[in-house]
Protein backbone atom coordinates (compact mmCIF):
# COMPACT_ATOMS: atom_id res chain seq x y z
CA UNK A 1 0.00 0.00 0.00
CA UNK A 2 1.36 3.41 -0.93
CA UNK A 3 1.60 6.31 1.51
CA UNK A 4 0.41 9.91 1.29
CA UNK A 5 2.46 12.95 2.29
CA UNK A 6 0.64 16.25 2.66
CA UNK A 7 2.98 19.23 2.22
CA UNK A 8 0.47 22.11 2.35
CA UNK A 9 2.35 24.19 4.92
CA UNK A 10 5.73 23.77 3.26
CA UNK A 11 4.73 24.16 -0.38
CA UNK A 12 1.98 26.67 0.35
CA UNK A 13 4.60 28.86 1.94
CA UNK A 14 5.65 30.06 -1.49
CA UNK A 15 2.48 32.16 -1.41
CA UNK A 16 2.44 33.21 2.26
CA UNK A 17 6.21 33.61 2.66
CA UNK A 18 5.93 30.68 5.08
CA UNK A 19 3.70 32.48 7.55
CA UNK A 20 0.38 30.86 8.46
CA UNK A 21 -1.99 31.83 11.25
CA UNK A 22 -1.59 29.48 14.18
CA UNK A 23 -5.34 28.64 14.41
CA UNK A 24 -5.25 27.60 10.74
CA UNK A 25 -2.27 25.31 11.34
CA UNK A 26 -3.96 23.81 14.39
CA UNK A 27 -7.11 23.12 12.37
CA UNK A 28 -4.96 21.55 9.68
CA UNK A 29 -3.26 19.25 12.21
CA UNK A 30 -6.56 18.32 13.83
CA UNK A 31 -8.17 17.42 10.51
CA UNK A 32 -5.16 15.50 9.24
CA UNK A 33 -5.23 13.39 12.42
CA UNK A 34 -8.57 12.03 11.19
CA UNK A 35 -7.55 11.44 7.58
CA UNK A 36 -5.59 8.60 5.87
CA UNK A 37 -2.48 10.71 5.42
CA UNK A 38 0.82 9.28 6.64
CA UNK A 39 3.25 12.22 6.64
CA UNK A 40 2.86 15.98 7.15
CA UNK A 41 5.60 18.20 5.80
CA UNK A 42 5.58 21.23 8.05
CA UNK A 43 8.16 23.41 6.37
CA UNK A 44 11.83 24.00 5.75
CA UNK A 45 14.69 24.03 8.22
CA UNK A 46 17.39 26.41 7.11
CA UNK A 47 20.45 28.35 8.06
CA UNK A 48 19.87 32.10 8.25
CA UNK A 49 19.16 33.62 4.85
CA UNK A 50 18.99 37.32 4.01
CA UNK A 51 15.50 38.87 3.68
CA UNK A 52 12.41 37.99 5.64
CA UNK A 53 11.22 34.40 5.44
CA UNK A 54 8.49 33.27 7.79
CA UNK A 55 8.06 30.83 10.64
CA UNK A 56 7.69 27.67 8.59
CA UNK A 57 10.77 28.38 6.53
CA UNK A 58 12.80 27.94 9.70
CA UNK A 59 10.38 25.71 11.66
CA UNK A 60 11.56 26.76 15.13
CA UNK A 61 11.86 24.09 17.78
CA UNK A 62 9.05 25.47 19.95
CA UNK A 63 6.64 25.18 17.01
CA UNK A 64 7.74 21.65 16.17
CA UNK A 65 7.37 20.67 19.83
CA UNK A 66 3.81 21.97 19.81
CA UNK A 67 2.93 20.20 16.56
CA UNK A 68 4.55 16.98 17.76
CA UNK A 69 2.21 17.00 20.79
CA UNK A 70 -0.86 17.64 18.63
CA UNK A 71 -0.14 15.44 15.60
CA UNK A 72 -0.51 11.69 15.35
CA UNK A 73 1.24 11.65 11.98
CA UNK A 74 4.88 11.41 11.00
CA UNK A 75 6.27 14.94 10.69
CA UNK A 76 8.62 16.03 7.93
CA UNK A 77 10.83 19.01 7.20
CA UNK A 78 12.75 19.69 4.01
CA UNK A 79 16.25 21.02 3.42
CA UNK A 80 17.18 23.02 0.35
CA UNK A 81 20.39 21.33 -0.79
CA UNK A 82 21.70 24.49 -2.45
CA UNK A 83 21.86 26.19 0.98
CA UNK A 84 22.79 23.36 3.37
CA UNK A 85 26.09 21.52 3.78
CA UNK A 86 27.12 18.68 6.07
CA UNK A 87 28.72 21.11 8.50
CA UNK A 88 25.31 22.76 9.02
CA UNK A 89 23.51 19.57 10.07
CA UNK A 90 24.16 19.73 13.80
CA UNK A 91 22.85 23.29 13.90
CA UNK A 92 19.85 22.65 11.66
CA UNK A 93 18.80 19.11 12.59
CA UNK A 94 20.33 18.47 15.99
CA UNK A 95 17.61 20.38 17.88
CA UNK A 96 14.73 18.57 16.09
CA UNK A 97 15.72 14.97 16.85
CA UNK A 98 12.69 13.26 18.32
CA UNK A 99 10.36 15.85 16.82
CA UNK A 100 10.79 15.09 13.13
CA UNK A 101 10.55 11.67 11.50
CA UNK A 102 11.72 12.34 7.96
CA UNK A 103 14.02 14.90 6.38
CA UNK A 104 13.57 15.49 2.68
CA UNK A 105 16.18 17.17 0.54
CA UNK A 106 15.28 19.37 -2.45
CA UNK A 107 17.86 18.49 -5.10
CA UNK A 108 18.93 19.88 -8.44
CA UNK A 109 19.93 16.87 -10.59
CA UNK A 110 23.25 18.57 -11.32
CA UNK A 111 24.16 18.25 -7.65
CA UNK A 112 23.16 14.66 -6.93
CA UNK A 113 26.68 13.79 -5.81
CA UNK A 114 26.73 16.66 -3.33
CA UNK A 115 23.26 15.69 -2.11
CA UNK A 116 24.38 12.11 -1.46
CA UNK A 117 27.05 13.36 0.93
CA UNK A 118 24.50 15.56 2.71
CA UNK A 119 21.99 12.72 2.89
CA UNK A 120 24.51 10.36 4.47
CA UNK A 121 24.95 12.87 7.26
CA UNK A 122 21.18 13.15 7.72
CA UNK A 123 20.79 9.37 7.76
CA UNK A 124 23.45 9.00 10.46
CA UNK A 125 21.39 11.33 12.66
CA UNK A 126 18.57 8.79 12.66
CA UNK A 127 16.05 10.38 10.28
CA UNK A 128 14.24 8.83 7.37
CA UNK A 129 15.56 10.46 4.22
CA UNK A 130 13.63 11.57 1.15
CA UNK A 131 15.21 12.78 -2.09
CA UNK A 132 13.06 15.35 -3.90
CA UNK A 133 14.81 15.53 -7.26
CA UNK A 134 13.53 18.37 -9.37
CA UNK A 135 13.02 18.84 -13.13
CA UNK A 136 12.07 15.22 -13.94
CA UNK A 137 11.04 16.19 -17.46
CA UNK A 138 14.69 17.10 -18.18
CA UNK A 139 16.55 14.33 -16.34
CA UNK A 140 17.89 12.84 -19.58
CA UNK A 141 19.69 16.11 -20.26
CA UNK A 142 21.77 15.85 -17.09
CA UNK A 143 24.69 13.76 -18.30
CA UNK A 144 25.22 10.65 -16.17
CA UNK A 145 22.49 11.53 -13.67
CA UNK A 146 20.40 8.41 -14.36
CA UNK A 147 23.39 6.07 -14.08
CA UNK A 148 24.40 7.67 -10.78
CA UNK A 149 21.08 6.72 -9.18
CA UNK A 150 22.55 3.41 -8.06
CA UNK A 151 24.38 5.39 -5.37
CA UNK A 152 21.06 6.29 -3.75
CA UNK A 153 20.52 2.73 -2.45
CA UNK A 154 21.03 2.49 1.28
CA UNK A 155 20.87 6.26 1.76
CA UNK A 156 17.42 7.43 0.65
CA UNK A 157 14.23 5.85 1.97
CA UNK A 158 12.20 7.55 -0.75
CA UNK A 159 13.28 8.90 -4.13
CA UNK A 160 10.81 11.46 -5.45
CA UNK A 161 10.27 12.31 -9.07
CA UNK A 162 9.31 16.00 -8.97
CA UNK A 163 7.43 17.38 -11.96
CA UNK A 164 8.82 20.87 -11.35
CA UNK A 165 7.39 22.36 -14.53
CA UNK A 166 4.02 20.64 -14.28
CA UNK A 167 4.32 19.43 -17.85
CA UNK A 168 4.71 15.62 -17.81
CA UNK A 169 2.12 13.15 -19.09
CA UNK A 170 1.30 9.63 -17.86
CA UNK A 171 3.63 8.06 -20.45
CA UNK A 172 6.45 10.24 -19.14
CA UNK A 173 5.72 9.06 -15.60
CA UNK A 174 5.82 5.42 -16.69
CA UNK A 175 9.05 5.89 -18.63
CA UNK A 176 10.78 7.74 -15.78
CA UNK A 177 9.77 5.16 -13.20
CA UNK A 178 11.29 2.53 -15.49
CA UNK A 179 14.55 4.48 -15.74
CA UNK A 180 14.79 4.83 -11.95
CA UNK A 181 13.91 1.19 -11.23
CA UNK A 182 16.57 0.03 -13.67
CA UNK A 183 19.25 1.71 -11.53
CA UNK A 184 18.04 1.57 -7.93
CA UNK A 185 15.78 -0.38 -5.60
CA UNK A 186 14.81 2.68 -3.53
CA UNK A 187 11.11 3.35 -2.96
CA UNK A 188 9.77 5.81 -5.53
CA UNK A 189 7.64 8.87 -4.80
CA UNK A 190 5.88 11.36 -7.03
CA UNK A 191 5.28 15.10 -6.57
CA UNK A 192 3.08 16.46 -9.35
CA UNK A 193 2.46 20.08 -10.26
CA UNK A 194 -0.81 21.02 -11.87
CA UNK A 195 0.04 23.37 -14.74
CA UNK A 196 -1.71 21.11 -17.25
CA UNK A 197 -4.18 19.75 -14.67
CA UNK A 198 -2.45 16.40 -14.92
CA UNK A 199 -1.40 16.05 -11.27
CA UNK A 200 -4.18 13.57 -10.45
CA UNK A 201 -3.82 11.24 -13.43
CA UNK A 202 -0.03 11.39 -13.19
CA UNK A 203 -0.17 10.48 -9.50
CA UNK A 204 -2.56 7.59 -10.15
CA UNK A 205 -0.31 6.41 -12.97
CA UNK A 206 2.72 6.57 -10.67
CA UNK A 207 0.90 4.39 -8.13
CA UNK A 208 -0.12 1.90 -10.79
CA UNK A 209 3.51 1.54 -11.86
CA UNK A 210 5.03 1.14 -8.43
CA UNK A 211 5.30 4.51 -6.67
CA UNK A 212 5.05 4.04 -2.92
CA UNK A 213 4.45 7.59 -1.72
CA UNK A 214 2.51 10.52 -3.25
CA UNK A 215 2.52 14.23 -2.35
CA UNK A 216 -0.60 16.37 -2.17
CA UNK A 217 -1.74 19.67 -0.65
CA UNK A 218 -5.05 21.13 0.52
CA UNK A 219 -6.69 22.96 -2.38
CA UNK A 220 -3.52 22.11 -4.32
CA UNK A 221 -1.76 24.98 -2.53
CA UNK A 222 1.80 25.19 -3.76
CA UNK A 223 4.34 27.04 -5.80
CA UNK A 224 3.12 28.40 -9.11
CA UNK A 225 0.15 26.48 -10.46
CA UNK A 226 0.04 24.30 -7.37
CA UNK A 227 -0.11 20.56 -6.77
CA UNK A 228 -2.36 17.55 -6.56
CA UNK A 229 -5.32 18.46 -4.34
CA UNK A 230 -5.43 16.36 -1.18
CA UNK A 231 -9.23 16.46 -1.10
CA UNK A 232 -9.50 15.35 -4.74
CA UNK A 233 -6.97 12.57 -4.27
CA UNK A 234 -8.69 11.21 -1.16
CA UNK A 235 -12.12 11.44 -2.78
CA UNK A 236 -10.94 9.45 -5.81
CA UNK A 237 -9.20 6.86 -3.63
CA UNK A 238 -12.37 6.48 -1.60
CA UNK A 239 -14.57 6.11 -4.68
CA UNK A 240 -12.33 3.86 -6.76
CA UNK A 241 -10.45 1.87 -4.15
CA UNK A 242 -12.61 2.04 -1.03
CA UNK A 243 -10.10 3.99 1.06
CA UNK A 244 -11.92 5.06 4.25
CA UNK A 245 -12.14 8.86 4.42
CA UNK A 246 -13.67 11.04 7.14
CA UNK A 247 -15.33 13.58 4.90
CA UNK A 248 -16.29 15.82 7.82
CA UNK A 249 -12.61 16.19 8.70
CA UNK A 250 -11.74 16.66 5.03
CA UNK A 251 -14.40 19.34 4.65
CA UNK A 252 -13.16 21.13 7.75
CA UNK A 253 -9.60 21.48 6.48
CA UNK A 254 -10.74 22.49 2.99
CA UNK A 255 -13.04 25.15 4.45
CA UNK A 256 -10.23 26.38 6.70
CA UNK A 257 -8.11 27.17 3.63
CA UNK A 258 -10.92 28.87 1.67
CA UNK A 259 -9.88 32.35 2.79
CA UNK A 260 -6.23 31.66 1.98
CA UNK A 261 -7.18 30.54 -1.53
CA UNK A 262 -9.32 33.63 -2.03
CA UNK A 263 -6.46 35.87 -0.90
CA UNK A 264 -3.62 34.34 -2.94
CA UNK A 265 -5.49 32.77 -5.85
CA UNK A 266 -3.05 30.00 -6.78
CA UNK A 267 -3.92 27.50 -9.48
CA UNK A 268 -3.23 27.06 -13.14
CA UNK A 269 -3.87 29.63 -15.85
CA UNK A 270 -2.74 30.22 -19.41
CA UNK A 271 0.86 31.30 -18.61
CA UNK A 272 1.33 28.34 -16.25
CA UNK A 273 -0.06 26.01 -18.91
CA UNK A 274 2.43 27.31 -21.46
CA UNK A 275 5.36 27.15 -19.04
CA UNK A 276 4.39 23.56 -18.16
CA UNK A 277 4.01 22.49 -21.77
CA UNK A 278 7.47 23.82 -22.60
CA UNK A 279 9.29 22.86 -19.35
CA UNK A 280 9.96 26.50 -18.49
CA UNK A 281 10.56 27.63 -14.88
CA UNK A 282 7.51 28.60 -12.82
CA UNK A 283 9.44 31.05 -10.64
CA UNK A 284 9.27 33.92 -13.13
CA UNK A 285 5.67 33.14 -14.06
CA UNK A 286 4.66 33.18 -10.40
CA UNK A 287 6.19 36.63 -10.00
CA UNK A 288 4.62 37.94 -13.20
CA UNK A 289 1.17 36.58 -12.37
CA UNK A 290 0.99 37.32 -8.63
CA UNK A 291 3.03 40.50 -8.20
CA UNK A 292 2.94 42.27 -11.56
CA UNK A 293 -0.01 43.44 -13.58
CA UNK A 294 1.31 41.93 -16.80
CA UNK A 295 -1.01 40.94 -19.58
CA UNK A 296 -1.18 37.31 -20.64
CA UNK A 297 0.17 38.31 -24.06
CA UNK A 298 3.24 39.88 -22.41
CA UNK A 299 3.85 36.85 -20.20
CA UNK A 300 3.40 34.42 -23.07
CA UNK A 301 5.79 36.42 -25.26
CA UNK A 302 8.36 36.32 -22.46
CA UNK A 303 7.93 32.55 -22.17
CA UNK A 304 8.33 32.13 -25.92
CA UNK A 305 11.51 34.23 -25.77
CA UNK A 306 12.85 31.92 -23.05
CA UNK A 307 11.99 28.85 -25.09
CA UNK A 308 13.66 30.24 -28.20
CA UNK A 309 16.60 31.51 -26.11
CA UNK A 310 16.33 35.07 -27.40
CA UNK A 311 16.78 38.17 -25.26
CA UNK A 312 13.80 40.01 -26.64
CA UNK A 313 11.64 39.90 -29.72
CA UNK A 314 12.20 43.50 -30.86
CA UNK A 315 14.68 46.36 -30.64
CA UNK A 316 13.27 49.89 -30.83
CA UNK A 317 14.81 53.33 -31.45
CA UNK A 318 16.29 54.90 -28.31
CA UNK A 319 14.27 57.70 -26.76
CA UNK A 320 16.27 60.90 -27.37
CA UNK A 321 14.08 64.01 -26.94
CA UNK A 322 14.99 66.99 -29.09
CA UNK A 323 14.74 69.45 -26.19
CA UNK A 324 14.50 69.51 -22.44
CA UNK A 325 11.31 70.34 -20.58
CA UNK A 326 10.96 72.47 -17.47
CA UNK A 327 8.35 70.35 -15.69
CA UNK A 328 6.98 66.82 -15.82
CA UNK A 329 3.71 65.54 -14.41
CA UNK A 330 3.66 61.78 -13.85
CA UNK A 331 0.10 60.40 -13.79
CA UNK A 332 -0.31 57.09 -11.98
CA UNK A 333 -3.17 54.64 -11.85
CA UNK A 334 -4.66 55.72 -8.51
CA UNK A 335 -8.22 56.98 -8.29
CA UNK A 336 -7.09 60.47 -7.22
CA UNK A 337 -5.91 61.14 -10.78
CA UNK A 338 -9.51 60.61 -11.82
CA UNK A 339 -11.28 62.29 -8.91
CA UNK A 340 -9.14 65.43 -9.18
CA UNK A 341 -8.88 65.40 -12.98
CA UNK A 342 -10.56 68.79 -13.44
CA UNK A 343 -8.08 70.50 -11.14
CA UNK A 344 -5.13 68.59 -12.62
CA UNK A 345 -6.10 69.72 -16.14
CA UNK A 346 -6.33 73.34 -14.99
CA UNK A 347 -2.84 72.96 -13.54
CA UNK A 348 -1.51 71.52 -16.81
CA UNK A 349 -3.07 74.29 -18.87
CA UNK A 350 -1.45 76.89 -16.63
CA UNK A 351 2.10 75.64 -17.31
CA UNK A 352 4.21 76.86 -20.23
CA UNK A 353 6.60 73.94 -20.62
CA UNK A 354 5.26 70.71 -19.10
CA UNK A 355 5.12 67.14 -20.36
CA UNK A 356 2.73 64.49 -19.09
CA UNK A 357 4.07 60.99 -18.43
CA UNK A 358 1.48 58.28 -17.96
CA UNK A 359 3.10 55.56 -15.85
CA UNK A 360 -0.23 53.77 -16.26
CA UNK A 361 -2.84 54.31 -18.95
CA UNK A 362 -5.61 53.68 -16.44
CA UNK A 363 -6.49 57.38 -16.09
CA UNK A 364 -5.40 58.55 -19.54
CA UNK A 365 -8.98 58.98 -20.76
CA UNK A 366 -9.38 62.12 -18.63
CA UNK A 367 -6.42 63.78 -20.34
CA UNK A 368 -6.70 62.57 -23.93
CA UNK A 369 -7.98 65.89 -25.32
CA UNK A 370 -5.15 68.05 -23.96
CA UNK A 371 -2.68 69.58 -26.42
CA UNK A 372 0.19 68.99 -23.99
CA UNK A 373 2.88 66.49 -25.02
CA UNK A 374 2.09 63.10 -23.48
CA UNK A 375 4.36 60.10 -23.01
CA UNK A 376 2.99 56.61 -22.28
CA UNK A 377 5.02 54.00 -20.43
CA UNK A 378 4.33 50.64 -22.04
CA UNK A 379 4.81 47.90 -19.47
CA UNK A 380 2.62 44.88 -18.89
CA UNK A 381 -0.89 45.37 -20.24
CA UNK A 382 -0.55 49.09 -21.02
CA UNK A 383 -0.67 48.59 -24.78
CA UNK A 384 -4.07 46.94 -24.40
CA UNK A 385 -5.29 49.63 -22.01
CA UNK A 386 -4.28 52.28 -24.54
CA UNK A 387 -6.37 50.56 -27.18
CA UNK A 388 -9.36 50.89 -24.88
CA UNK A 389 -8.70 54.56 -24.07
CA UNK A 390 -8.05 55.71 -27.64
CA UNK A 391 -10.63 54.42 -30.09
CA UNK A 392 -8.64 52.33 -32.57
CA UNK A 393 -5.75 54.61 -31.52
CA UNK A 394 -6.77 56.87 -34.38
CA UNK A 395 -6.86 59.89 -32.07
CA UNK A 396 -3.56 59.08 -30.34
CA UNK A 397 -1.04 61.92 -30.58
CA UNK A 398 1.50 60.98 -27.93
CA UNK A 399 4.61 58.84 -27.89
CA UNK A 400 5.31 55.52 -26.15
CA UNK A 401 8.39 54.50 -24.18
CA UNK A 402 9.46 51.00 -23.18
CA UNK A 403 12.16 49.73 -20.80
CA UNK A 404 15.68 49.24 -22.20
CA UNK A 405 16.51 46.28 -24.42
CA UNK A 406 16.47 43.42 -23.58
CA UNK A 407 13.19 43.43 -21.68
CA UNK A 408 12.18 40.65 -19.34
CA UNK A 409 8.66 40.72 -20.73
CA UNK A 410 7.61 40.36 -24.32
CA UNK A 411 7.18 43.57 -26.26
CA UNK A 412 3.57 44.36 -27.10
CA UNK A 413 3.19 47.58 -29.06
CA UNK A 414 -0.13 48.37 -30.78
CA UNK A 415 0.52 48.50 -34.50
CA UNK A 416 -1.02 51.96 -34.89
CA UNK A 417 1.56 53.55 -32.57
CA UNK A 418 4.60 51.54 -33.59
CA UNK A 419 6.24 54.47 -35.40
CA UNK A 420 5.78 56.59 -32.25
CA UNK A 421 7.38 54.08 -29.90
CA UNK A 422 10.88 54.16 -28.38
CA UNK A 423 12.91 52.40 -25.73
CA UNK A 424 15.05 53.92 -23.00
CA UNK A 425 18.78 53.48 -23.36
CA UNK A 426 19.16 52.57 -19.67
CA UNK A 427 17.61 52.82 -16.21
CA UNK A 428 20.39 54.63 -14.39
CA UNK A 429 19.14 55.19 -10.83
CA UNK A 430 18.48 51.57 -9.83
CA UNK A 431 19.30 48.00 -10.74
CA UNK A 432 15.99 46.77 -9.31
CA UNK A 433 12.53 46.65 -10.89
CA UNK A 434 13.78 48.02 -14.20
CA UNK A 435 10.62 46.85 -15.93
CA UNK A 436 8.25 48.58 -13.52
CA UNK A 437 5.87 51.39 -14.46
CA UNK A 438 7.34 53.75 -11.89
CA UNK A 439 11.00 53.14 -12.78
CA UNK A 440 10.18 53.73 -16.44
CA UNK A 441 8.30 56.96 -15.70
CA UNK A 442 11.02 58.36 -13.44
CA UNK A 443 13.80 57.56 -15.90
CA UNK A 444 11.80 59.14 -18.72
CA UNK A 445 11.42 62.31 -16.64
CA UNK A 446 15.18 62.31 -16.10
CA UNK A 447 15.90 61.87 -19.81
CA UNK A 448 13.57 64.79 -20.53
CA UNK A 449 15.77 66.92 -18.27
CA UNK A 450 12.89 68.01 -16.06
CA UNK A 451 13.67 70.60 -13.41
CA UNK A 452 10.52 69.78 -11.45
CA UNK A 453 8.70 66.46 -11.23
CA UNK A 454 5.13 66.31 -9.96
CA UNK A 455 3.04 63.19 -9.42
CA UNK A 456 -0.70 62.60 -9.26
CA UNK A 457 -2.55 59.33 -8.88
CA UNK A 458 0.12 57.77 -6.69
CA UNK A 459 -2.33 57.17 -3.87
CA UNK A 460 -0.53 54.32 -2.13
CA UNK A 461 -3.72 52.22 -1.89
CA UNK A 462 -5.73 54.28 0.57
CA UNK A 463 -8.56 51.76 0.91
CA UNK A 464 -7.91 48.99 3.42
CA UNK A 465 -7.38 46.12 3.64
CA UNK A 466 -4.97 45.84 0.71
CA UNK A 467 -3.91 42.64 -1.01
CA UNK A 468 -0.42 41.21 -0.88
CA UNK A 469 0.05 42.21 -4.52
CA UNK A 470 -0.86 45.81 -3.71
CA UNK A 471 1.43 45.81 -0.67
CA UNK A 472 4.35 44.52 -2.73
CA UNK A 473 3.82 47.16 -5.42
CA UNK A 474 3.56 49.89 -2.79
CA UNK A 475 6.88 48.83 -1.23
CA UNK A 476 8.46 48.66 -4.68
CA UNK A 477 7.35 52.20 -5.55
CA UNK A 478 8.55 53.50 -2.19
CA UNK A 479 11.99 52.03 -2.82
CA UNK A 480 12.15 53.52 -6.32
CA UNK A 481 11.17 56.98 -5.05
CA UNK A 482 13.88 56.73 -2.41
CA UNK A 483 16.59 55.62 -4.86
CA UNK A 484 15.63 58.24 -7.43
CA UNK A 485 15.66 60.96 -4.78
CA UNK A 486 19.16 59.99 -3.63
CA UNK A 487 20.64 60.11 -7.12
CA UNK A 488 18.77 63.05 -8.67
CA UNK A 489 18.54 66.76 -7.89
CA UNK A 490 14.84 66.74 -8.80
CA UNK A 491 12.42 66.53 -5.88
CA UNK A 492 9.35 64.36 -6.29
CA UNK A 493 6.19 66.21 -5.27
CA UNK A 494 2.76 64.58 -4.94
CA UNK A 495 -0.06 66.99 -5.81
CA UNK A 496 -2.90 64.62 -4.91
CA UNK A 497 -3.36 62.67 -1.64
CA UNK A 498 -0.65 60.03 -1.25
CA UNK A 499 0.57 57.63 1.43
CA UNK A 500 4.08 57.46 0.00
CA UNK A 501 6.58 58.68 2.59
CA UNK A 502 9.30 59.43 0.04
CA UNK A 503 7.22 61.99 -1.84
CA UNK A 504 6.96 65.63 -0.80
CA UNK A 505 3.34 66.69 -0.32
CA UNK A 506 1.63 69.67 -1.94
CA UNK A 507 -1.84 70.37 -3.28
CA UNK A 508 -2.91 70.64 -6.88
CA UNK A 509 -5.34 73.34 -5.75
CA UNK A 510 -2.62 75.53 -4.26
CA UNK A 511 -1.24 75.74 -7.81
CA UNK A 512 -4.45 76.93 -9.48
CA UNK A 513 -6.57 78.80 -6.93
CA UNK A 514 -5.49 82.21 -8.31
Amino acid sequence: MFKILDCTIRDGGYYTNWDFDKPLVDQYIQSMNQLPVDYLEIGYRSIAIKDYLGKYFYSPVYELEDLRKKSGKKLVIILNEKDIRVEHLNEVLGPVRGLIDMVRIAIDPEHLGRALILAEGVKKMGFEVGFNVMYMSKWKQYGDFIKELKNVDGIADYFYMVDSYGGVYPNDVIETIGLVKAETSVKIGFHGHNNLEMALINSLTAIEHGAEIIDATVWGMGRGAGNLKTELFLTVLNSKFGLPVNFNALGNVVNAFDAVLEKYGWGTNLPYMISGSNSLPQKDVMDWVTTRFYSFNSIIQALQNQKEKVKDNETLPVFTPEKSVKEVLIIGGGKNASEHAAGIKEFIKSRDNITIIHSSSKNAYHYKDLDTEQVFCLVGSEGHRMEQVFTDLGDFNGICVLPPFPRKMGTYVPSNVHDKTFELEAITFTDKFKDSHTALALQTASVLGAEKIYLVGYDGYQDFPITQKERDLTEENELLFDLFGKQSKEKLVALTPSRYKNLLADSIYSMIYG
